[in-house]
């Protein structure tokens, strides 16, 4: 069985899609091309988000209101261009989701678009409120990580992406990185590395976010999936439209429980994952959860 997996913030890049806006034969089932779904985005969000992809600086490409929205057409574009597209199963690492959600036919182009772009906004103005970041931890149980990050009470600090095994993320305000960051290194930790984002995804910190982002959600049309759907906050299957929006709104605060989404998934029959999007983050991380299956990207 196919698993088609899409990336999150982090895996973009400078020219990302080019290749595809360059090519003339890969369309949707429907005849649509890349280009013009990319030229389709444009008018959606308003401005010219094709060329930031195409020739923006790395800096520019690094702003979240501009690097959800892309690497969710990116990864939307190649899924719904690829002729081998047939999933079995799909699943997103947190923007991801978006884009493995509208690729399954949860959402429509465009509605997944807007919702990728209001997420990202939301999500950018709650970093603005207080200071705050991520760090990920290498080598030490998710156990451990879970009570430390518990013992720092007079700062926020929680696990934020549970990636792989020996690889997780946390998240809350700087000083509680700080604190939790030499507590972890004590308890053994091989390294924890300030990671270079906005502010403290998939934490407390976003419940601004969340707010807004789940006005915007209620007011989308959900419609079933054409396969079943591996979400973030329980890494379990679902078909349902109403518990698919709950979970996503949910998931701007909870942590990415992208191990055991994997792991599931493999649980339930899959014996291939494909990466949909720039990059190759999530074929890494699939290769160290599962190294039995067939891992490749579109």
């Amino acid at each position: 069985m196919k698993a088609f997996v899409f990336p999150g913030q982090g895996s973009q890049f400078k020219g990302m899609g080019l290749d595809l806006y360059q090519n003339p034969d890969q369309k949707t089932q429907d005849g649509q091309s890349a280009r013009q779904l990319f030229d389709q985005a444009n008018d959606i969000l308003g401005y010219d988000l094709t060329k930031i992809m195409f020739e923006g600086s790395d800096e520019e490409l690094k702003q979240t209101i501009y690097t959800q929205p892309a690497v969710f057409l990116h990864g939307v574009v190649l899924a719904l261009t690829t002729e081998s597209f047939a999933p079995n199963m799909v699943a997103g690492h947190s923007l991801g989701e978006l884009a493995a959600l509208t690729a399954a036919g949860v959402l429509s182009f465009a509605d997944g678009l807007k919702l990728a772009s209001i997420r990202a906004t939301a999500m950018q103005k709650a970093c603005e409120l207080a200071p705050s970041s991520m760090a990920a931890v290498l080598a030490l149980p998710d156990d451990v990580i879970e009570r430390i990050c518990a013992e720092v009470t007079d700062e926020i600090v929680v696990p934020a992406n549970y990636n792989c095994p020996g690889q997780v993320v946390i998240s809350g305000s700087v000083t509680g990185i700080e604190k939790a960051g030499e507590l972890l290194k004590a308890a053994g930790a091989k390294r924890v590395l300030p990671l270079a984002v906005g502010g403290a995804f998939h934490s407390p910190f976003m419940e601004p976010a969340r707010t807004e982002f789940a006005q915007a959600v209620e007011a989308m049309t959900f419609s079933a999936p054409r396969c079943p759907v591996y979400q973030n906050v329980n890494a379990k299957a679902t078909s349902d439209p109403q518990e698919i929006k709950a979970n996503l709104i949910a998931q701007l605060t909870a942590p990415v429980r992208w191990t055991a989404s994997v792991e599931q998934m493999v649980a339930d029959g899959a014996t291939e994952f494909i990466e949909s999007g720039p990059g190759k983050v999530l074929q890494g991380l699939v290769k160290k959860i599962s190294p039995s299956v067939a891992i490749s990207g579109l």
